[in-house]
């Protein structure tokens, strides 16, 4: 269902006492596996859980092979038998708040949200509640089964747009799978500070700030990231471009455009302040300072569906305050 605004649903909200319901699972190996990792036989063997999840419970020795604990990387004879018994992420513990939801898409897999700017997608220091995952719990209880309410990649509190979230244990790890071989297309809008005089592919690692630890960076030795921008709408002193991701590291397009020097306006953390075009009207230059945060919209997901390899595209409208600044940088724009 396209553009549906969900109210506040009146299911009874979950104790967030109540204790998950413990996962027993069991399969053996067979002489195909021999020589393979043991997190990859895991993978093949319980479809139904994502790898990272299955490697942490191997880690944790929640997940035996033969009855002995082993290193995720260890490779296996073949033949082993793999027991596992472990309980679900606490999601459950949260508490379900009545927090209207704008739902893209709804299908029986997955969920394609339109998150606002503002929202925290995750409780975390700071933030106990009144976050999408509270609202998410509150919308569809049967997302306490799953990790983080399904959710399957974020968006930073300030950040508008399109976030994925997965209804089952098997579309979450078939969504997570198609998230690391870079499946699913992930489009964006942002407006930068500057001029370019071309789009560009971003090509540089990012790691923790080595000062900075609230930062990322571009950093020798992190981790690789890959974004492509394409330009849209050029303006006085600003520009309207096209971000598409390979990889979705932590504030990875915040963090590359403003290693391009093209920092996106509005960016508290990577903008270094707001840099006026001499002889800006007082109109522009007060709706300029007055968008508090970074000009950054998830507008498209789009890749085929886990199960049935359907075509999914879903496209989040631009939210009224970056179409309101996008208008003043127009009229400023216009001879």
């Amino acid at each position: 269902m396209n553009g549906l605004e969900t109210s506040p649903a009146d299911d009874d909200e979950h104790d967030e006492h109540d204790e998950p319901t413990p996962i027993v699972r069991e399969a053996r190996a067979d002489d195909t596996h021999a020589g393979l990792r043991a997190d990859l036989v895991a993978a093949q063997l319980f479809p139904e859980f994502s790898r990272s999840r299955l490697s942490e419970w191997i880690k944790d020795g929640r997940l035996t092979f033969d009855g002995r604990a082993l290193r995720p990387r260890a490779a296996l004879r073949g033949n082993e038998r793999l027991h596992l018994e472990a309980t679900p992420e606490a999601a459950v513990r949260l508490t379900p708040q009545p927090i209207a939801l704008s739902i893209l898409l709804a299908d029986p897999a997955f969920y394609i949200v339109d998150k606002p700017a503002g929202l925290v997608v995750h409780p975390g220091a700071g933030n106990p509640d009144g976050t999408l995952v509270n609202a998410l719990l509150h919308h569809d209880a049967a997302l306490t089964a799953l990790p983080r309410a399904g959710i399957v990649h974020r968006l930073d509190k300030d950040t508008s747009g399109c976030l994925l979230v997965a209804r089952t244990l098997p579309a979450h790890a078939a969504l997570v799978a198609l998230l690391a071989e870079r499946a699913i297309h992930r489009q964006y809008e942002a407006i930068v500070q500057g001029e370019p005089v071309a789009g560009a592919c971003i090509d540089a690692p990012i790691g923790r700030h080595p000062t900075d630890r609230l930062r990322m960076a571009v950093v020798e030795g992190g981790r690789p990231a890959c974004s492509h921008f394409r330009l849209r709408e050029r303006y006085r002193g600003f520009t309207r471009v096209e971000v598409t991701l390979e990889t979705g590291r932590t504030h990875q397009i915040r963090v590359h455009m403003a290693h391009q020097r093209l920092p996106l306006l509005g960016d508290p953390l990577y903008g270094h302040g707001l840099r006026l075009p001499r002889g800006v009207s007082a109109a522009l230059a007060e709706g300029l300072r007055s968008f508090r945060r970074q000009a950054l919209h998830a507008e498209q997901l789009a890749f085929e569906h886990p199960f049935s390899g359907a075509p999914v595209m879903a496209q989040a409208p631009r939210p009224a305050d970056l179409e309101d600044l996008i208008a003043l940088l127009r009229n400023e724009a216009a001879p």
